[in-house]
């Protein structure tokens, strides 16, 4: 079986409701993925969901932890949650980076896939901040030093660029049908990188093959709000998650 790794896609809400004289606060928790994790497995593809919270303290900092799976998905989660576990942040201790972990582990045959987001790529205000990371070497696309998110309210359009990729195989006839989305975060495409499909006229997946593993970017959401309903609910949504994942994972 295909093991797949989703690294965030998670966050909690915190809010304060003020009633006349009175107020108090409460608290949500709420994960973006469903969607993506049931499209994944009508494909026949399984994915593990690390919630956010729990990727400093539990994500694999070893390339022989992460040799437990085929492909790794980063979504809408920043660097700092990688590089700054409890022992670091709290204990002042040494660890094992696990972004120099993750792109050595791809060089040897991982598959790994960042997903867009405001955690994602450079990211919103530039917090996401992956592109003086270790992961930023083995991805197919260069990341901007500022706020690189773009965004599109009146809808941006989707295009393919080769329908004769394996990641468009079970798509690539319905791709002319696909809604628009409402934003992404912009990346420029590595000299090596294959772009498979753009969106508002810019990267929206690219693959690289890196060493003897595979790298890929999806630099819209996974889920709303960049990625809407309707484009969920578009019939070659599930395709296009099964055809990205088992790219990525096929080493």
């Amino acid at each position: 079986m295909t093991r797949i790794l989703l690294a965030g896609e998670s966050w909690i809400s915190t809010a304060t409701h003020v009633k006349g004289f009175d107020e108090f606060s409460s608290t949500s928790f709420h994960t973006g993925a469903d969607a993506f994790i049931a499209a994944a497995a009508s494909e026949g593809l399984e994915i593990e969901q690390m919630y956010a919270h729990d990727v400093p303290g539990s994500f694999p900092r070893t390339v022989e932890a992460l040799s437990a799976y085929d492909a790794v998905i980063l979504s809408d989660i920043g660097a700092n949650s990688f590089v700054l576990p409890p022992e670091v942040f709290l204990e002042g201790r040494r660890v094992d980076n696990p972004l120099v972990a993750l792109a050595e582990w791809t060089r040897g045959g991982g598959g790994l896939m960042m997903a867009g987001g405001y955690l994602s790529f450079t990211g919103f205000q530039a917090r996401a901040n992956f592109a003086r990371t270790a992961v930023a070497e083995v991805l197919p696309v260069t990341m901007l030093e500022a706020d690189d998110r773009v965004e599109a309210p009146q809808g941006a359009p989707v295009a393919l660029d080769l329908p004769a990729h394996p990641v468009a195989a079970g798509w690539a006839e319905l791709a002319g049908s696909a809604p628009t989305l409402l934003g992404y975060n912009l990346v420029r495409p590595r000299e090596d990188a294959t772009v498979v499909a753009t969106v508002g006229g810019d990267v929206l997946i690219a693959t690289r093959e890196v060493g003897e593993g595979r790298s890929l970017v999806w630099t819209s959401d996974i889920g709303p709000h960049w990625c809407p309903e309707d484009f969920l609910a578009w019939d070659g949504f599930a395709p296009l998650v099964g055809g990205m994942l088992r790219w990525l994972a096929a080493r």
